[in-house]
């Protein structure tokens, strides 16, 4: 039990650190404290609502992680290199394809509300 009340702890630090310095899991976070209430108007039934919310926390999961790359890889040489700008880029791109799911899940659900599917 002790561990997981540490992971629990350490989860936030790290949470808290990133809302501090990071612009793009800012804007994220801002985004999900929208898409909470905008759920309960947009979401037909609780299911739609929860993946609503979801795909927005699951779009700030990817950005946690893209950001630990990008941190681990400034780390290990903050000089340009081209294996290292690949990787970045790939992190971007993953964040990317959650961004696009959100948006695509956002879409399909107001469309819904809307009776035009």
């Amino acid at each position: 039990m002790q561990r997981i009340i540490a992971a629990f702890w350490n989860s936030c630090a790290g949470l808290k650190y990133a809302l501090r310095t990071e612009r793009a899991v800012q804007q994220e976070t801002l985004l999900l404290v929208l898409a909470i209430p905008l759920s309960l108007v947009v979401g037909v039934g609780l299911w739609q609502r929860l993946l609503l919310v979801g795909i927005v926390l699951a779009m700030i999961g990817a950005e946690l992680l893209n950001t630990c790359i990008e941190k681990l890889c400034d780390h290990v040489t903050p000089q340009l290199h081209p294996q290292i700008k690949a990787v970045k880029d790939m992190g971007s791109a993953g964040v990317f394809c959650f961004q696009i799911l959100a948006g695509l899940v956002w879409l399909a659900a107001i469309a819904e509300r809307l009776g035009l599917i």
